[in-house]
């Protein structure tokens, strides 16, 4: 949900159709609501809703369509421009949209987007902090999370990779099994991504490596692991994938080896990617890749039975 040009569209095709942001100024205004069924780790399908955001919309969208709209709701996404002239109407939308998802579906999770971020006028840790204040406050009682989303950089994977993982089923049970695998590899971090989107699905725990004292936070500090590593790598591997079908190529895995660092990301299931960051110089990226294969089974069964579940 969200006014008409707040960027919602735009989102949508960079996240789920793969389009570059370069791309996305040919994309037509929303009319109505566009449905999107997205196939997601497997059998899980993800009904995604674009809301047009015009002004005769949004008043059926409260009023005649009210509980078709809110109902059966798992996560509710409101978008706003950041440079918006409009946001007192803006904010009159939101509560309503609120009032409709608490009474048809009041379980569901809510995501408020401060979007268009590389358009701020002041410092953006400024005019975020001062949005995000707006909106906790509009949203009253009801319990929100903020992003600041720009589709030039890799705040829009941290966005939506946090939306989605509040969707699986068994995300915990993932990140137990992705900690005993990064144990299993010395690994310093295991991330699992889904194959299409490439948003984090789910990451290890950090482990002290092996014969090391001292807590997990110390170790990962050590290595200077960059807070936005997830998001980063999303945004650079979308990019590489588009680079490989701009030449008619597929892209399968990519194994890096540095002087400080080892990176392998390979095929885990059918439906996903992992990436594997060790600093131990002594392991080779063979027992990594092979690990993989060992390990794909076992992460199958998994996802089968948190899509049955």
């Amino acid at each position: 949900m969200g006014a008409s040009g707040s960027g919602k569209t735009s989102m949508r095709s960079l996240i789920f159709s793969n389009n570059p942001a370069s791309l996305t100024a040919r994309l037509g205004a929303t009319i109505d609501v566009e449905q999107n069924h997205v196939r997601f780790l497997g059998d899980l399908i993800l009904n995604l809703w674009d809301c047009g955001g015009q002004d005769a919309f949004m008043d059926s969208y409260l009023t005649t369509q009210r509980s078709t709209i809110f109902q059966h709701v798992g996560v509710m996404i409101y978008v706003f421009d950041v440079e918006t002239r409009g946001m007192s109407k803006d904010l009159e939308y939101y509560r309503e949209c609120l009032e409709g998802l608490q009474q048809f579906s009041p379980d569901a999770a809510i995501f408020l987007l401060v979007h268009k971020m590389d358009l701020a006028r002041e410092p953006k840790n400024t005019t975020f902090d001062k949005k995000k204040k707006e909106l906790q406050e509009a949203s009253g009682e009801a319990s929100v999370t903020v992003f600041g989303t720009s589709i030039y950089d890799e705040s829009l994977y941290k966005a939506w990779s946090s939306i989605v993982h509040t969707l699986i089923p068994n995300a915990a049970v993932l990140s137990k099994h992705l900690t005993t695998f990064a144990g299993a590899c010395s690994a310093t971090e295991v991330i699992l991504f889904e194959r299409t989107t490439f948003l984090v699905i789910a990451t290890s725990s950090p482990l002290s490596p092996p014969g090391q004292s001292g807590s997990p936070v110390d170790d990962i500090d050590a290595h200077q692991l960059d807070p936005t590593r997830y998001e980063r790598t999303s945004e650079l591997i979308k990019a590489f994938k588009h680079s490989c079908s701009r030449v008619r190529e597929e892209f399968h895995s990519l194994e890096m080896e540095l002087h400080n660092f080892t990176a392998v990301l390979d095929e885990m299931t059918k439906n996903t990617y992992v990436l594997i960051i060790v600093h131990d110089p002594t392991i080779e990226t063979a027992a990594l890749k092979l690990n993989i294969r060992m390990a794909r089974r076992k992460f199958e069964e998994l996802q089968g039975d948190s899509l049955i579940s």
